[in-house]
């Protein structure tokens, strides 16, 4: 930062937005631009959310879902991104969506976003954690016999806890080499992407047609088929929806941000777009190299049946080496976000302890107890994990997907609210050096729409032996984000109404009222 893009107390025009905003600052400003575009590449992660959820796409809808499904609904995302890359350019602070929902709808607004996104990053960080655990055994079990007997959901959640701990260990070391691990992780995301498709490509003596690819449909779901286009089919579509999350943490990594009202404006929609095509190309690959339709449906849908069809030994290990790597580059930067967002809402005295959550390293700049919760939240909430649930004769952690629905509807409701408070405003709201213009009064409400219809579609039984009351119903097919969502909301309702709201106000000014009233003027 040059001595002339500071004022002459000193302060940057970062540091003198945020002031503005009513926050001193406390973290250490040394990500770029393309550091903070890299942290929301590296969340959404193709590498992790296109292996991971295959599998909901194929039983769900089959290679329709994932050909026609992935960029119809990318779509819808990227313009749920331009909404919040003009609210982040405008509000460029570490709480991101809570507070732009405080700023615009009051503290009641502020309350329940920051407690949604709070709920959907926990849930995003421990899924794609377990995902990474998952991959990682089967890369292991593909070069050594003498690794294990068959799947088990122990020792892969044994991996898991393991992951997380490693992950915690390089978030709370220092900032500049998370910065670091996110630029190289773009590199290994693009590169890694690039060998897949061409392995899948160059590898297998026989590709399935383009009329497989584009027309075939698949209900796996037990659902009958009549209720493909209107229930099974928008199931699948949890694999786009899911991959493509966690871009807010361009929000929360503004204040560690160098030219964050541009920056991270730019950081939103960016990874969104080029998270789209690279994994569109990137599943389809995946959807022609597959040999035997039918065996993959019986395996119950998983990518890794079809390295197995498809590719020799050696490529086929090849293939889960880049992508569980790229999960992990994914989990350390999903407990980066999530750990910022712990911290600004502790910082406003919103969350149980936060006086412990909101203390940062005054060594490293670092909030390491924020770290130290999301590792720990994540654990726990992934437990019913253990519970061993047998389709198409394999143990399948359907626990996990329950954990992705409910990042995604967190995540996503968070959104919601700001971008819908926003169109609220209208001409009211002044924008920041990024703005959508008058594009606004139609994006944001089409973003609003999607937003609902997506998150009632997540919190339906994916199976019929989930229904209640059913012939078949067992509490171990249950999706049970409803009740993790649903009953978080309940549970925040209640105790807003009775306590929160006489103590919790919003964001909390940390810098003298005089210095923010002297930048409004």
């Amino acid at each position: 930062m040059t001595d002339a893009t500071r004022d002459a107390d000193g302060l940057s025009a970062d540091d003198q937005l945020l002031a503005k905003l009513g926050y001193k600052q406390e973290l250490s400003r040394s990500w770029s631009s393309f550091s903070n575009f890299a942290i929301s590449f590296s969340i959404i992660s193709i590498l992790a959310g296109c292996f991971t959820t295959f599998g909901q796409a194929w039983n769900n809808g089959g290679p329709v879902a994932i050909s026609w499904g992935w960029p119809v609904i990318s779509v819808f995302i990227l313009i749920i991104g331009f909404t919040m890359s003009e609210l982040v350019s405008a509000y460029p602070t570490s709480g991101g969506i809570y507070w732009w929902a405080a700023k615009m709808g009051g503290p009641a607004a502020g309350f329940f976003t920051g407690w949604l996104n709070l709920i959907g990053l926990l849930a995003v960080t421990a899924s794609v954690a377990y995902g990474a655990a998952t991959f990682l055994d089967l890369t292991i079990s593909t070069v050594s016999s003498s690794w294990a007997d068959g799947y088990s959901l122990t020792r892969v959640f044994l991996l898991f806890v393991a992951i997380f701990v490693l992950a915690s260990l390089a978030n709370i070391f220092s900032g500049h080499l998370l910065a670091m691990i996110n630029n190289i992780s773009v590199w290994w995301h693009v590169a890694g992407a690039a060998i897949v498709i061409a392995v899948l490509v160059l590898v297998p003596t026989t590709h399935q047609s383009a009329d497989f690819v584009f027309t075939e449909r698949i209900n796996n779901s037990g659902y009958d088929s009549g209720f493909y286009w209107f229930l099974v089919l928008p199931l699948g579509f949890l694999l786009t929806q899911y991959t493509i999350t966690g871009f807010d943490a361009s929000a929360h990594l503004s204040e560690e941000t160098q030219g964050a009202a541009e920056g991270a404006a730019k950081g939103i929609w960016r990874s969104i777009f080029y998270s789209a095509i690279g994994g569109y190309v990137l599943l389809l690959a995946f959807v022609f190299a597959v040999q035997d339709p039918a065996a993959v449906t019986e395996g119950g849908g998983g990518v890794d049946l079809i390295f197995g069809q498809a590719l020799p030994e050696g490529w086929h290990f090849l293939v889960l080496l880049i992508s569980t790597a790229g999960q992990l580059f994914c989990c350390v930067a999903c407990l980066t976000s999530a750990s910022r967002m712990s911290f600004a809402f502790s910082r406003d005295g919103a969350i149980p302890g936060s006086r412990w959550l909101s203390q940062v390293n005054p060594r490293t700049k670092i909030p390491a107890h924020a770290v130290v919760f999301v590792a720990t939240v994540g654990v726990v909430i992934t437990l019913p994990a253990l519970i061993e649930v047998d389709i198409a004769g394999a143990p399948v952690p359907v626990a996990f997907y329950a954990v992705t629905s409910v990042a995604v509807i967190g995540l996503y409701l968070s959104f919601l609210i700001p971008i819908f408070l926003r169109w609220r405003m209208g001409d009211a709201f002044e924008p920041g050096s990024w703005t959508l213009g008058r594009k606004y009064r139609w994006m944001n409400l089409l973003a609003v729409a999607e937003i609902a219809i997506i998150c009632v579609y997540f919190v339906l039984p994916f199976t019929p032996a989930a229904v209640p009351f059913s012939d078949d119903f067992s509490f171990k097919f249950v999706n049970y984000a409803p009740v993790l969502t649903l009953g978080s909301l309940l549970v925040l309702a209640v105790w807003w109404r009775l306590s929160a709201r006489h103590w919790f106000t919003g964001p909390k000014v940390t810098i003298d009222r005089d210095v923010v009233e002297a930048f409004d003027d």
